[in-house]
């Protein structure tokens, strides 16, 4: 987080599986969704983390208020990735700003590719509203159209060495 805050992901599932972990956010997978929805608890209250990722369970109304109420105490942003919400107590909302693009300008001097966008992000609750500007860079790929490297794509010029003959 931007704020050196850190992150959890709870994963009561156990569907994260293959990724590096190394940074970002601690990964936690507990055996059940009783066992992640006491960590979320638990980990929201203490203070340690910015942010508290809970995916996998859909919380009972008196376990959404009591894992709500842990977050409030430890001063941490909850989500719930569930099926279904019993409540929405934040209205999140962003949108580019076009006026702000930066581009990279041409070798005549005229706008060729946007290197960076920025955006506005508006944040609602009961009670309070903030807002942010995010200024986000934009990647750009060469797009390849020929699916085999052995081949030239469309323009005309090979991605890889040429084949050696066969003996």
């Amino acid at each position: 987080m931007a704020g050196g805050e850190r992150t959890v992901w709870i994963d009561a599932t156990h569907t994260v599986a293959g990724a590096c972990w190394c940074e970002g956010p601690l990964l936690v997978q507990p055996e059940g969704p009783n066992a992640g929805l006491r960590a979320a608890e638990e980990l929201a209250r203490s203070g340690g983390f910015g942010l508290v990722v809970l995916d996998g369970v859909d919380p009972d109304a008196t376990a959404m208020v009591r894992v709500s109420r842990a977050a409030h105490e430890g001063g941490s942003a909850l989500v719930l990735l569930t099926r279904s919400t019993a409540l929405a107590s934040l209205r999140l909302s962003t949108r580019a700003l076009p006026s702000e693009y930066v581009w990279r300008r041409s070798p005549l001097g005229e706008p060729a590719t946007v290197v960076a966008v920025k955006l506005r992000i508006e944040v609602r609750a009961s009670g309070w509203s903030a807002a942010a500007e995010l200024t986000i860079p934009v990647w750009h790929d060469q797009l390849r159209l020929a699916l085999d490297t052995h081949h030239p794509d469309r323009r005309g010029a090979s991605q890889t060495s040429p084949r050696q003959p066969e003996r």
